[in-house]
């Protein structure tokens, strides 16, 4: 396991170096918006898909930021690569959407390329004279794959993927086996009526539960200075304990209730439950009192079912810890990514600017990911839905009161007299997120 020299305690952070007052014009002005698609953008490895997506040479998919559009295929020798959707002849779109084909060829001349993007041929050779056809191949963008998603960069000088990544964030999250997780229950995509960065910002704390998710303060562990935060070049993570608030004051039976109570929120937690049953029923008395022994808690009965019911499965658990088994760490990846992720399961969030260009506006995903054996999978495959009624999709309780609160919070951020927003210390992941954003805008003189 990599050194955790990068994880820190609350109390050692050192706030100084962060700013906790925010410029509310990053939030709905234009001139900001127009400087953040050259800045951040169109400078950054994003995340355009899964890799199962193309699982054959010759499938192929569009993948759009802004009105930028890019094809991303698996050509012949399996190997996927980008490219600018545009014929090098005249410039004309290539295709749209996603499918699987031998080659490209041009609607509007008849020009053809292959999935690796080299010129083929042209039609009428005759008419189009002699050309260097090596040369007028598609113009290539960098393409990767980590954690079983496909990211593209449309910076053609980008560093590798694995260096914006660095290793220690590969390697906590490779534990995981997020490349063997499929979408099942939820995956939605629709637009919001706020900026993608307000997005980031309501999963980057948990204080707003208080306000929003007060259901969840049955077993989530708000105790201040409790939460551990790891800082990873652009990225990071933020964990607390997932546990009912105040053992020491509150009875076993409570606690056992608020695992039960779970699956409202954490869906996939219901397939855990039988066998934690069974395991809190053999510690039950006589009397039918719970009496549990010293060392054993209802949180760590908790994670014992948690790690028997995936290994039962055949997920390889081996390289998690206890902890992992039960809480639900944070994890975020610049510039859009939002995850919460805990052994056999993963909920991520991703925001993307609207393709308008609007800074009012966004665009969500919103996937459920669960670890199934290979044979369940296609079985249970979530296809994505993409919301065309705004608000019709039912979301699960927290996300709809995210889902709400965010298109709230956009219309006070657009009240111009009110120049900056406060961040307070146990926001430090969003005052951090802001911190990244700043840094790529100044570098290209933005504000």
């Amino acid at each position: 396991m990599a050194t955790a020299s990068a994880v820190k305690d609350f109390a050692d952070i050192d706030f100084d170096r962060l700013s906790y007052s925010i410029s509310t014009e990053r939030y709905w002005s234009q001139d900001y918006a127009d400087r953040e698609r050259e800045a951040v953008w169109m400078k950054v490895w994003q995340i355009a898909g899964r890799a199962d997506e193309l699982p054959q040479s010759g499938d192929w998919k569009e993948y759009r930021v802004y009105d930028q559009s890019f094809i991303i295929a698996r050509g012949q020798d399996g190997v996927l690569r980008g490219f600018v959707n545009a014929c090098r002849h005249r410039g004309n779109a290539l295709c749209s959407g996603k499918g699987h084909a031998a080659r490209f060829t041009c609607p509007y001349h008849l020009w053809t390329f292959g999935t690796d993007g080299r010129l083929l041929a042209v039609a009428r050779p005759d008419l189009v004279g002699p050309i260097d056809k090596a040369a007028h191949g598609l113009i290539e963008v960098p393409v990767d794959t980590f954690a079983g998603w496909i990211f593209i960069n449309p910076d053609r000088n980008a560093k590798p993927l694995a260096e914006c990544l660095g290793a220690e964030v590969a390697e906590r999250l490779d534990a995981y086996r997020l490349g063997e997780m499929v979408p099942v229950g939820m995956d939605v995509q629709e637009e919001l009526d706020c900026n993608w960065k307000v997005v980031i910002d309501a999963f980057s704390e948990g204080y707003h539960i208080i306000g929003v998710h007060p259901e969840l303060l049955a077993v989530m562990d708000l105790e201040p200075g409790r939460s551990r935060h790891g800082f990873f070049g652009d990225h990071g993570m933020a964990v607390s304990p997932f546990e009912v608030k105040r053992t020491h004051e509150t009875g076993l039976e409570a606690q056992v209730e608020g695992i039960r109570s779970l699956p409202q929120t954490f869906p996939t937690v219901a397939e855990v439950l039988p066998l934690f049953e069974t395991m809190i029923a053999g510690y039950r008395d006589a009397a039918g009192q719970l009496v549990l022994p010293e060392g054993v808690t209802v949180r760590t009965i908790m994670q014992a079912a948690t790690r028997q019911t995936l290994t039962a499965k055949g997920l390889d658990v081996s390289a998690l810890a206890d902890d992992q088994m039960s809480d639900s760490q944070g994890w975020f990846l610049f510039p859009n990514l939002f995850m919460t992720i805990r052994a056999g399961e993963a909920t991520t969030i991703m925001a993307f600017p609207h393709p308008s260009g609007d800074p009012n506006k966004c665009v969500w995903r919103c996937t459920a990911f669960m670890w199934l054996p290979e044979p369940l999978r296609a079985q249970y495959r979530a296809e994505l839905v993409e919301v065309k009624e705004r608000g019709s999709y039912p979301y699960f309780l927290a996300l709809q009161q995210d889902y709400d609160q965010m298109q709230r919070q956009q219309q006070g951020l657009r009240n111009r007299t009110m120049t900056h927003i406060s961040i307070i210390r146990e926001e430090t992941s969003v005052a951090r997120f802001h911190s990244v954003v700043d840094r790529y805008m100044n570098a290209q003189g933005g504000q």
